[in-house]
């Protein structure tokens, strides 16, 4: 008979550790924050004076911000930040998830775009610190998501075009880095387009703010294709790469007139066949690609070709600036990082506007999460990170915060995998020269 050994059974379980620190990784964000001024900021911004729970908005905005960097996706969650000494390794009063759930409710639209504001200011703070574009070439990805939610008690919430009950935001990302540049919510019926032109306007204008001196292009789904975006974009001067939608009068017919001769073949997939071609549209440039599949089972199938067709006004090889607008699925995986395990999991609120500064709150540590990561690395260092990994090997490091000879001192686990790191960040961030207010 084989002896089973019952020691993991032995193990007693208390929670009576006042030092221990639940995600001391917090420390490098806390750090960031400090340096960026944001509660200063807030509280000079968000002006919520007379509404219940309305005071010192800065602690309560940095203490869901952080909740949220830590994977919270419930107001409820906030909680892991007053476990043990957490707290100790965060630059302003942690505060109750009670409190927080009656402060989001008492936003109201302005209040909102008060906090939008707060964005905008923090992203011209972050980019000054060696991490903005400057005079080269920005990037940006504007798309939409859905934020399903359960049962009817959320304000706002509708089926849209998915048939799925959500919200309906609004976002635009930069390509290069994944930062999210600005966001909106809107309700679940919204169309893709709905406040595209208004949106755009304010993108262009907060990032021109921030310091983005150089050129600008904007990549977008068939979803946002109409005159009066392209209008907008031109207005702005900012370049673009549009898609259409293929089966559409007048598209359709312009596809059709190309020329055999015209098409290219372009490397795609092992099981299939690319070509592109360029004709044009209402005098605009109109680049086409079409694809089929060669194997020969699934060829029987789909024998047809399959067109996909994107408006520019770049100016370059047509081969170069199809690859360039296929890159636009990159705006995904930020979508992913805002919703995977963080923010926009889930929509916490029944009140619109409570969601709506939520969604700030998220984009707030979406962006710290990427520049704890990688603010001030020298030029050309990899900008883009995964949420995700940041978090399991930076934030969620577990510590003892103790005193060590008089000088507070984090305790982390012996052969931490990712020590040097963690090491070489805290080193970067605490090199930072504090932002002016």
């Amino acid at each position: 008979m084989r002896r089973v050994s019952r020691g993991i059974d032995r193990i007693e379980v208390t929670f009576d550790d006042p030092s221990l620190v639940a995600n001391a990784g917090l420390l490098l964000v806390g750090t960031l924050v400090g340096r960026l001024g944001l509660e200063e900021l807030i509280n000079r911004t968000v002006r919520l004076v007379g509404r219940t729970g309305g005071a010192m908005p800065g602690r309560k905005v940095l203490t869901l911000v952080h909740a949220i960097v830590a994977g919270a996706s419930h107001i409820d969650h906030a909680d892991v930040l007053r476990a043990g000494n957490t707290a100790g390794v965060l630059p302003h009063r942690v505060m109750a998830p009670s409190t927080l759930g009656t402060f989001l409710r008492s936003f109201t639209f302005g209040h909102v775009r008060q906090l939008e504001a707060v964005v905008g200011e923090t992203l011209r703070r972050g980019w000054a610190m060696r991490s903005g574009p400057g005079a080269a070439r920005l990037v940006v990805d504007i798309d939409s998501t859905i934020c399903e939610v359960a049962g009817r008690l959320k304000a706002g919430a509708a089926f849209g075009y998915t048939k799925a009950l959500g919200y309906h935001p609004l976002l635009a990302t930069r390509a290069d880095t994944g930062e999210v540049l600005h966001a909106r919510m809107r309700k679940g019926s919204a169309n893709t387009a709905r406040g595209a032109r208004r949106f755009i306007d304010e993108l262009v204008a907060r990032v021109r703010r921030a310091g983005a001196t150089g050129e600008i292009v904007v990549r977008l789904d068939s979803g946002f294709w109409s005159k009066e975006t392209i209008k907008t974009l031109g207005r702005l001067d900012v370049r673009y790469t549009m898609a259409v939608r293929t089966n559409t009068k007048g598209i359709a017919p312009a596809i059709a007139a190309i020329d055999e001769n015209a098409w290219v073949d372009i490397d795609y997939t092992c099981d299939g066949q690319a070509q592109v071609a360029e004709t044009t549209y209402k005098g605009r440039r109109l680049i086409v690609r079409r694809t089929r599949l060669t194997d020969k089972h699934q060829a029987r199938l789909w024998p047809d070709w399959r067109h996909f067709a994107f408006l520019t006004d770049l100016v370059g090889d047509a081969v170069d600036i199809d690859v360039f607008h296929r890159e636009h699925a990159v705006v995904e995986l930020d979508i992913r990082d805002l919703k995977e395990g963080a923010g926009m999991e889930h929509v916490p609120s029944g009140n619109f506007s409570a969601n709506s500064a939520w969604l700030q709150c998220a984009v707030l540590a979406h962006n710290l999460i990427r520049w704890t990561a990688t603010i001030g690395q020298p030029v050309g260092v990899e900008q883009r990170t995964v949420a995700r990994t940041v978090r399991h090997r930076l934030i969620d490091m577990p510590g003892r915060l103790v005193n060590h000879a008089g000088t507070p001192t984090l305790r982390a686990p012996l052969n931490w995998p990712w020590k040097d790191w963690f090491q070489r960040r805290l080193a970067a961030l605490r090199a930072l020269q504090p932002a002016p207010g």
